[in-house]
């Protein structure tokens, strides 16, 4: 067994706008433990690529692009290679080219031993759509966390409102229902709920509610 195994994670997995990523920030900070949020890298992979002029269905080109990502992570910012891209890469523009290079078997080989060194004493939790499954099946607790598409369309649509952007209910909602239909049909590493997860949905509840939830099932298996 290696010394990684005995790190504890906690892997969340969702689609978009369920607020794993919310939920996955207050349980990490509730046990002091690292946090990875896995879309940024994909975000990342996407920006760079788009920078860099290579088209997102080149698979190969992406891959390379993100096999070297010069990123870094300070508090809440993230630098693509020494620029601060933290607006950028949460742009909806940012959130659809990650779904798509996400769907590319090579790029999401080139990001899995990057986001498995993210796992580091005290302990880690991620959020995205295949830590439980893919990149972290050893995880000590597994969570699917979801909520109806009319429900994450609104969150979707509050935030970016928040944000300056226009964005229209309607529109949002066939948009998410569009990349659900993509992140649960690619041909690797799909998103889906796994028979050794919890399911918790979100939608009549808040997200200090969800944490309290995944923060006992983790104190439940210690």
């Amino acid at each position: 067994m290696s010394a990684e195994s005995n790190i504890p994670v906690i892997a969340i997995d969702g689609p978009t706008a369920s607020g794993k990523g919310t939920v996955a920030q207050m349980v990490s900070a509730a046990l002091g433990f690292h946090y990875l949020d896995s879309g940024s890298l994909y975000r990342l992979a996407g920006l760079a690529a788009s920078k860099r002029g290579v088209a997102l269905d080149d698979e190969t080109a992406v891959a390379e692009v993100a096999r070297h990502l010069d990123i870094r992570f300070s508090g809440n910012d993230v630098f693509l290679d020494n620029q601060n891209v933290t607006e950028d890469i949460r742009s909806e523009t940012s959130s659809q080219n990650a779904s798509r290079v996400a769907a590319l078997p090579a790029v999401r080989t080139a990001l899995t031993d990057r986001q498995r060194a993210f796992r580091q004493a005290p302990g880690l939790v991620a959020d995205g759509r295949d830590m439980g499954s893919v990149i972290f099946p050893d995880a000590q607790l597994k969570v699917f966390l979801t909520a109806s598409v009319e429900a994450r369309a609104q969150r979707r649509t509050n935030q970016l409102k928040s944000k300056g952007n226009s964005a229209i209910l309607v529109d949002v909602v066939k948009e998410l229902r569009i990349r659900d239909e993509r992140d649960s049909n690619r041909p690797v590493a799909p998103l889906k709920k796994l028979d050794d997860a919890y399911l918790l949905d979100t939608t009549a509840i808040s997200a200090d509610e969800a944490a309290s939830k995944v923060l006992a099932w983790f104190k439940g298996q210690v």
